[in-house]
């Protein structure tokens, strides 16, 4: 499988277990009034938001989130996002963003002015300010046509993945956002071996751009992870809304990663290792975690995260909130969410899917 298309499909998993790129890419609201549009087919309805160019918007968004995820907090990348109460973001459509979001009193705001990323937090008066190297600026303006470049592009190529394996419809409109949508429903073909029902995405009826996005699990009536823009505004933003400045007091952190051979070197075994098991909705992806992953010690060298609960000893977090689990592939743990399964082994191994975990078993046991 190329590299693209092993970013695809990491982005389909991704999402199931619910800490992929469309956190800020499909955004479910409550339905509305139901307005009255002209018919679409459901494919060619899949084929415009897979090819529609995201403008420059300023949406509010709220997540609901029934995943089932252990309680280990912002230790496992990507709960802390799904646990905010809410989240304004700004984009000016060619690769700037700005995202605040809140967690109770705190707020967390990220700016990308497209070569250097800010991260503000409220909680500590803390400022991580991260330069993004020239070779990793050169890539990503060589592959804007048509790959993974941002959430909303990952959405897009999520849609045109799963449907391949999916039974595709549209039930009715519905108004999202004070806007007037085409709901979308993907429901895995009988061959998928998912834990997944449904994925519901209501599609803004101009733009085609997703503006809701609904995870449904096997045997809930409700749905496991909602994400919802409850206004958006589609306009130019203003070129001062992507610049930061840190506030008074705040401590910052500056770094600049280097990509040097060793690096580099890395992150292509990293790659090289990663497999695609199975496709469509029973996708599971395979790997191995570099050495130092799960070395408490070793991590303790590093630089502090800044965000609570990131820093603790990973097996200790693994022991207190997953399952041990082993069999022909080996022993590690298991964690299970109401619309995904992951697998580490103990010798740092991994398979993660909307699956059961039977199929992650397999996967591990796959040459």
């Amino acid at each position: 499988m190329d590299p693209k298309k092993k970013a695809i499909t990491a982005a389909v998993v991704g999402t199931a277990l619910g800490v992929g790129g469309l956190v800020f890419a499909a955004m479910p609201a409550s339905a509305g009034d139901a307005p009255a549009l002209p018919p679409v087919n459901a494919d060619d309805l899949v084929q415009s938001a897979v090819t529609a160019k995201h403008e420059a918007f300023d949406g509010t968004l709220k997540m609901t989130n029934n995943l089932g995820l252990p309680a280990v907090g912002n230790a496992l990348p990507g709960v802390g996002t799904l646990n905010a109460d809410s989240a304004h973001v700004f984009t000016d459509g060619n690769g700037k963003s700005k995202v605040s979001i809140t967690r109770g009193a705190t707020q967390e705001t990220i700016v990308h002015d497209g070569a250097t990323v800010w991260d503000y937090s409220s909680k500590n008066n803390s400022v991580t300010k991260t330069t993004i190297p020239a070779e990793a600026l050169d890539k990503a303006k060589a592959h804007e046509n048509g790959q993974v470049t941002d959430p909303s592009t990952a959405a897009s190529q999520l849609l045109a993945k799963v449907r391949e394996s999916s039974n595709v419809a549209v039930n009715g409109t519905a108004t999202v956002a004070n806007r007037p949508a085409y709901e979308l429903v993907l429901t895995p073909k009988p061959t998928e071996r998912t834990l997944l029902r449904e994925i519901r995405v209501a599609v803004d009826s101009q733009t085609r751009m997703p503006l809701r996005l609904s995870v449904l699990s096997n045997g809930t009536a409700t749905p496991a992870l909602e994400i919802a823009f409850n206004d958006i505004k589609f306009a130019p933003q203003a070129a001062d809304l992507f610049t930061f400045t840190p506030p008074p007091g705040a401590k910052v952190t500056e770094k600049q990663p280097k990509i040097d051979d060793k690096t580099r070197a890395e992150a292509e075994k990293f790659a090289d290792g990663t497999k695609v098991v199975g496709d469509g909705w029973d996708t599971v992806i395979t790997g191995k975690l570099p050495a130092d992953a799960l070395n408490f010690k070793a991590q303790q060298g590093q630089e502090k995260q800044g965000h609570e609960g990131r820093n603790g000893d990973p097996r200790a977090l693994l022991d207190r909130f997953a399952k041990k689990v082993s069999g022909p592939w080996g022993s590690g743990y298991l964690v299970t969410t109401k619309v995904g399964t992951g697998v580490l082994t103990d010798d740092g191994r991994f398979a993660a899917g909307a699956v059961p975990e039977q199929v992650l078993y397999e996967a591990l046991g796959a040459k």
